[in-house]
């Protein structure tokens, strides 16, 4: 293994505010997922690396800014993951997963959640054929690669039922038959966290198939001075992503994510990620802390953040940068700390910056 010199720090999470065994907290709020340059430097290149610079540059030609959001998203696809999406409306999330369809050359579908939307309005149902006298399954929407569920949380539990089997096995089973799921699948839900007339809280069940929850917030000034140009001419949107080159394939993907997952974890790393999700759990201010799905997408989640950066192994600082998406939506506040007006975030922080930081 490389022995890095000096103590080990934790710096792409935190800019400005190194993290070392012992520092102690100081309520700052986590820094968003972005792709920061490392401590350790990645010069190396890799099909992995190579294979998401040329996804991302195809992206913002159409898409600007939201790097948490491209990167966590790129890093739940490699992975077998999903995501949750918690912003305001107008921030472009359409625009995006059709875009990301179009350059990774995957089928796109999008399901606009009512309440009054039912299962099977998701997942498809028997249909009964007058010629043959026979019931033949119709395909629902979920039948694609790139699924976006827009405002989730605007139906009943009976309906986020649906998705709990989708998600976990990929595949949908239908009066005991089953029928599989084309790889790569995806799921990017989407919620708004402002208003909540209408709203059902999505159950702990559903929250914990997620692998991120990502926060979006608005775009820079000069973001959205750069959106304000590339989209206010009248060209239609779908000659714009038709110019978009497809960069990859589904198989690629798939063969992609397993190179990905030989990504090397040293020991004291899974020691360090094992720590961490315990650590939620005997927190005072934390009602319930994180369950071991929150480490595998830790475990998961680091190898391909490495791969990404050119790099064979894991290292502490893909932990902490994926640390906040993996855990934020899995963890309930005390009474206490709701009263207190603690944020989740900041609660995180003070947990981590709790803990050793291994040298590997």
């Amino acid at each position: 293994m490389l022995e890095p010199a000096g103590d080990p720090q934790i710096e792409s999470t935190f800019p400005g505010q190194p993290l070392s065994a012992g520092s102690p907290p100081d309520g700052s709020r986590p820094a968003p997922l972005v792709p920061a340059e490392p401590v350790i430097a990645d010069s190396a290149t890799s099909p992995q690396r190579e294979l998401f610079e040329r996804i991302t540059a195809e992206i913002r030609k159409i898409f600007v800014g939201q790097d948490e959001l491209v990167l966590g998203t790129l890093v739940a696809l490699f992975s077998h993951g999903h995501v949750l999406i918690e912003s305001v409306p107008g921030l472009g999330k359409t625009l995006f997963v059709r875009t990301l369809g179009r350059v990774l050359g995957c089928k796109f579908g999008r399901i606009q959640f009512t309440a009054d939307l039912m299962p099977s309005d998701i997942t498809g149902a028997p249909i009964f054929d007058m010629r043959t006298q026979e019931f033949h399954f119709r395909p629902g929407p979920v039948f694609t690669q790139l699924l976006l569920a827009d405002e989730i949380n605007r139906s009943p539990a009976k309906t986020h039922a649906a998705l709990l089997e989708i998600m976990q096995e990929y595949r949908v089973t239908i009066e005991r038959t089953s029928h599989k799921l084309q790889r790569p699948f995806l799921v990017l839900a989407t919620q708004n966290p402002i208003e909540a007339e209408g709203t059902y809280n999505l159950p702990e069940a559903q929250l914990d198939r997620f692998m991120f929850k990502l926060v979006v917030s608005y775009p820079s000034f000069e973001q959205e001075a750069e959106i304000l140009s590339m989209h206010s001419v009248q060209v239609d949107l779908d000659q714009r992503l038709e110019a978009l080159q497809t960069v990859t394939n589904p198989a690629e993907i798939v063969e992609m994510a397993r190179r990905a997952g030989e990504i090397l974890v040293d020991p004291k790393l899974v020691h360090y990620i094992n720590t961490l999700v315990r650590a939620t759990r005997e927190w005072p201010q934390f009602y319930m802390g994180a369950s071991p799905r929150a480490g595998l997408a830790l475990m998961q989640g680091a190898r391909t953040l490495a791969a990404f950066r050119g790099r064979d192994y894991a290292v502490p600082d893909d932990v902490v940068e994926l640390a906040p998406p993996a855990l934020r939506h899995r963890i309930i506040l005390s009474a206490e700390a709701e009263v207190e007006g603690r944020r989740v975030d900041d609660l995180l922080t003070e947990v981590i910056r709790s803990l050793e930081v291994p040298r590997l």
